[in-house]
């Protein structure tokens, strides 16, 4: 991969030197060069020209009468070529004034490059420019640091998004021209290699894109990414998005560390005197420094307390600290002293403080060292819209989130370990849950857990996705799903670790992974399980409210809207269910769940729903066009084509649809589960192929999943009872399919 990379460095430095020989030739046709230059910023000035980047040229002059011809004979040459120009003409003077006033600007000159022309002028304009550039850092600093905050709130952390901005993003190119920025003012030091190498690579992977793309594009969009992997020499776009994730991040710290070291300087000198934090570990100048005296190599554990104390005190680490921390530390004994462990616990235990501590180890090669599964984790993309972070990043994430759960738990240890290692298999081939529990053992093991907590941890971790997988997909007022998880779970203990652990992994992989409704279910089913596991029997079959009763009471037609609940009210048939979800999926309406209860011959509907977008339907509208569809007066096929047809089909290929007959889910009805990219009217497609069936749908939990819809239904043939003939059930199977395509 690096000869690869190597060649379009070269290549860049190549092209740079052709665009320079061309406008010196055209210079030459334009001006006899007397009191003129031209001078290249932005990647031409920077010698970093990708094959689509477009020109930023300044034509310098001294007050020469006949600037605005010689401009002309420069710029049209280079717009009938159709390369993209961004120019200006300028007296040292202006230029000067200009990049007082206009950051880019400035930050432009700073990297200024002389092409043509009278060098003396290039150098007046850029020895000018650097002297009020220093003279007033303090304010231009913190213009600088404003925009680098705009950018990344506009086009978010490189390292952690699907389609990232290569230039923009938090962790792209522009914040490391920005540290050149500072280095220039005499601030803080010039970008590291590591960041250097970090820079090189993202400027490889926007070479390849303009070369995939054939135009000058700095986001890496889904469908470019194996075409832009392949042209690096890497395997794929997995692999692709894990190196720049690495890349990403080591810039974000590097910039991190830039910005420290200008609020210590620019803000005086620091307190004087060293502030003890713990055993070999104080506070110095703002920072968690080590003692005079302490060497790392005698203590192994110095590493992990240091940490904890930075965490627990919410200050950096020092970055000299770090060094000599990662070069001198001796390996962790194993299994883990009893203060080791402690001291990992008391880090997670910080909450938010511990994920820049935890980043530092990461960059500095620690984390690897004491735990050397960490290293299938780490920079590992999750490829899917739900998922903010990468594994590693999620994981640290999630355990500061757990830290604010730990006083519902009576083992707010194994909360804030199973947090931190819940998503570990991840980095194995299979069920990252099947192969989380055999990792987390040897984890649990390394770190000196006891066997009964290792076995707590491991189940934790195997069925980390119990709660809400549940909640979201099973029937909570069927007695067998109750039952079910009473039994998984074995104990109050484990119960209470998963519903936290269910709450700190949702919120750390994103919105669309938890919300109130999800929490609201997986709340309920808490409750259920722990009163099973308490002794009492299971919940029955819900009767109907005194509400539901009323409408049931006037017969068919009645509909009542509710904010995101809907009750429909109609004789018991065949269809009712998927009839009115095609209403509330035409009025934009997501269903998240679906449930019916009956009462003699009449049916009464509940249904959860959330707008799609914008603001709700008229409730009133949809209640009319729901009464409609009842009585057979509203076709309601036709209005869910319209809206499909104005859908945009996806840009990349999604995966087919999967249908799945779930056994011994319930006693009472047939459990299919049916995952699908979502569309609008998919419940309703669903629901017709179950009637083309002759079946009648029970009850529906759905659930949207980014892109993908995981949709579960309980569903009875015409006598009410689950499905039992292989044959039948092969063609609930496939007629599902076929509405599917």
């Amino acid at each position: 991969m690096r000869g690869e990379a190597r060649s379009y460095a070269a290549a860049r430095k190549e092209r740079t030197a052709d665009t320079d020989r061309w406008l010196k030739d055209l210079f030459r046709t334009a001006s006899d060069g007397d009191h003129v230059s031209l001078v290249a910023v932005g990647s031409l000035g920077r010698g970093e020209l990708a094959p689509s980047s477009d020109l930023d040229l300044v034509l310098l002059h001294n007050g020469r009468p006949d600037v605005a011809r010689i401009a002309d004979r420069i710029w049209y040459p280079i717009w009938d070529s159709a390369v993209s120009l961004d120019h200006s003409v300028r007296t040292v003077e202006e230029a000067v004034a200009v990049a007082r006033q206009d950051l880019k600007a400035v930050l432009g000159l700073i990297q200024a490059r002389h092409v043509a022309g009278d060098p003396e002028l290039t150098r007046k304009a850029r020895e000018a420019v650097l002297a009020e550039w220093r003279a007033d850092s303090r304010r231009r600093l913190g213009e600088l640091r404003d925009a680098a905050d705009k950018r990344a709130q506009t086009s978010g952390e490189l390292a952690f998004l699907l389609e990232p901005d290569l230039k923009d993003g938090r962790g792209g190119l522009r914040d490391v021209q920005a540290m050149q920025a500072v280095a220039a003012a005499w601030v803080a030091s010039a970008p590291g290699p590591r960041a250097r190498e970090a820079y090189e690579f993202i400027l490889d992977v926007r070479h390849a894109l303009h070369v995939v793309t054939a135009r000058g594009t700095d986001r890496l969009v889904l469908q470019e990414q194996d075409a832009v992997a392949g042209l690096l020499g890497l395997l794929d776009a997995e692999a692709l998005m894990r190196r720049l994730a690495e890349a990403g991040r080591t810039i974000s710290h590097a910039f991190d560390g830039t910005w420290r070291t200008v609020d210590r300087l620019l803000s005086g000198p620091a307190p004087r005197g060293r502030r003890p934090l713990a055993d070999g570990v104080v506070e110095h100048g703002g920072e968690v420094v080590l003692a005079r005296g302490v060497t790392p190599r005698k203590d192994p554990v110095l590493v992990l307390r240091a940490a904890a104390a930075a965490a627990d005190s919410g200050l950096p680490l020092a970055p000299a600290t770090v060094s000599v921390l990662a070069a001198q530390s001796p390996p962790m004994p194993v299994p883990w002293p009893d203060e080791a462990r402690d001291a990992l616990v008391s880090i997670l235990g910080a909450g938010r403080a511990a994920v820049p501590v935890w980043e530092e180890l990461d960059q500095a090669g620690i984390l690897v060292k004491l735990l050397p599964d960490w290293e299938r984790v780490r920079h590992r993309p999750q490829r899917h819209p739900i998922h903010r972070f990468t594994v590693d990043r999620h994981l640290i994430e999630a355990a500061a989130n757990a830290a604010s759960h730990t006083r519902e738990v009576s083992r707010p240890d194994l909360l804030l370990i199973s947090a931190l290692f819940h998503d570990i298999g991840k980095g194995w081939p299979g069920d990252h849950s099947a192969t989380g529990e055999v990792v987390v053992r040897d984890i649990a093991t390394r770190i000196g857990l006891p066997a009964p907590d290792v076995d707590t941890l491991a189940t934790v971790v195997r069925h980390h996705l119990l709660l809400p997988e549940t909640a979201t997909r099973r029937d909570l007022d069927d007695p067998v799903t109750i039952e079910k998880v009473a039994a998984t779970v074995g104990s109050r203990e484990v119960l209470e670790l998963l519903a936290a652990l269910a709450i700190a992994d949702g919120n750390a992989t994103g919105p669309a992974a938890w919300n109130s409704w999800k929490a609201g279910l997986v709340a309920d089913l808490v409750r259920r399980v722990r009163s099973v596991l308490a002794g009492s029997p299971p919940p029955k079959p819900p009767t109907l409210s005194a509400e539901q009763a009323g409408l049931a009471r006037h017969g068919g037609g009645a509909v009542r809207v509710n904010g995101g609940s809907v009750t429909v009210v109609a004789p018991d048939r065949v269809g009712l269910l998927w009839s009115a979800a095609g209403v509330l999926s035409a009025h934009r309406l997501i269903v998240r769940s679906a449930s019916s209860a009956s009462a003699g011959s009449t049916a009464v509907i509940e249904f959860s729903v959330v707008p799609e977008y914008g603001t709700p339907p008229d409730p009133a509208t949809l209640e009319s066009d729901l009464r409609l569809v009842l009585a057979g007066r509203l076709d309601i096929e036709q209005r869910l084509a319209r809206r499909s047809r104005a859908v945009r089909p996806p840009r990349v290929p999604v995966a087919p649809p999967r249908v799945t007959l779930v056994d011994d889910a319930s006693a009472t009805a047939t459990v299919v589960e049916v995952r699908a990219h979502d569309r609008p009217g998919l419940l309703w497609r669903i629901g017709r192929a179950f009637g083309e069936c002759g079946l009648d749908v029970r009850a529906a939990r759905v659930e949207t999943l980014g892109a993908e819809a995981v949709d579960v239904f309980y569903v009875v043939d015409r006598a009410g009872r689950p499905l039992s003939d292989d044959a039948q059930r092969a063609q609930v199977r496939d007629q599902v399919l076929s509405a599917l395509r």
